[in-house]
């Protein structure tokens, strides 16, 4: 059964060669397939053709652009994309949904057909993608891994240069908070290892089926360089867990067991300039890397 009969209210502000899904084909789409969303793999499928098309212009995509976009769903948000970027790479955890999308696209984008793969995958299991390499993430993430995610991707896909991303409100402010707010934490630290990141707007809960219990909100990253350090990534990251663990002690007490004791700790912080008195809620990506870099010089000292 084809789709392009079932919607005869196709806008004009449609994207050429694509008809975007309404509420009404959400639904079709579902019955069809006997899906109904899940809360175990976050499904909240997009029925509002004016939310797909602000992701798209926030995302600030264009044709020589290659697409990641992780839960395509029904394929509200990849209809949008198709028609303004060279490529979309969809990665589909439910096999179903996997299957389904490039029929989806076949009825009603046929001329876009081939700029889009689908991989039935999880997203954080993925190690590596086919060509053409991705240079965005754009998604509506599942509100239950959408953390993970995001800094799964931007660890093992290097060709990413700038992510949009809808996710749940309060993970949204995690991500952009800055130093001194009460969102700032963990998220808002390894984000910002990796990328300028700020908040992209807020999205209602109607534009979704099943609505969720709570807003969204649309978070932009441009990838940037990652502070100069000798230590690595996972040493930053191991301080910054370890200073959020126990957020509301002094980093010399937070880091104790991180340092192997408090005297140390306070040794480390001193060595980078920071305060062993401050809290980890004020410091920058770039302090917690100069902890880091203080811990490994020390270490290395003493080896030799």
């Amino acid at each position: 059964m084809s789709l392009v009969s079932a919607d005869p209210d196709v806008e004009p502000t449609d994207p050429p060669g694509a008809a975007l899904l309404g509420p009404a084909q959400v639904r079709e789409l579902a019955d069809r397939l006997g899906i109904r969303p899940t809360k175990h793999w976050g499904q909240n499928f997009v029925i509002d053709k004016g939310t797909v098309r602000r992701i798209v212009r926030a995302a600030g995509v264009g044709p020589e652009d290659v697409v990641l976009e992780v839960g395509p769903g029904l394929g509200s948000l990849t209809l949008a994309l198709l028609p303004q970027v060279r490529h979309v790479t969809a990665l589909e955890i439910d096999p179903a949904l996997a299957t389904q999308l490039p029929r989806t696209v076949t009825d009603l984008a046929p001329d876009l057909a081939d700029r889009l793969t689908v991989r039935h995958t999880d997203a954080l299991r993925v190690t590596e993608l086919p060509d053409p390499p991705p240079t965005a993430l754009v998604a509506n993430l599942p509100y239950n891994v959408a953390v993970p995610v995001v800094l799964h991707l931007l660890a093992t896909v290097p060709t990413l240069r700038t992510v949009l991303v809808m996710v749940q409100l309060e993970v949204a402010e995690r991500l952009a908070a800055r130093p001194g707010s009460k969102a700032y934490g963990v998220p808002s630290v390894k984000a910002a290892w990796y990328a300028d990141v700020t908040g992209a707007g807020r999205i209602g809960r109607q534009v979704f089926w099943p609505a969720p219990n709570v807003d969204s909100g649309l978070v932009r990253m441009v990838r940037r360089e990652p502070p100069a350090s000798v230590a690595t990534r996972e040493q930053v990251f191991a301080v910054v867990d370890a200073a959020f663990a126990q957020r509301r002690k002094t980093l010399r007490a937070a880091l104790a067991g991180w340092a192997g004791s408090a005297a140390q700790a306070e040794a480390h912080l001193l060595a980078a300039g920071v305060d062993p008195r401050a809290r980890g809620e004020v410091l920058t990506v770039a302090d917690f890397t100069r902890i880091a870099d203080a811990a490994a010089g020390q270490d290395a000292g003493a080896e030799g």
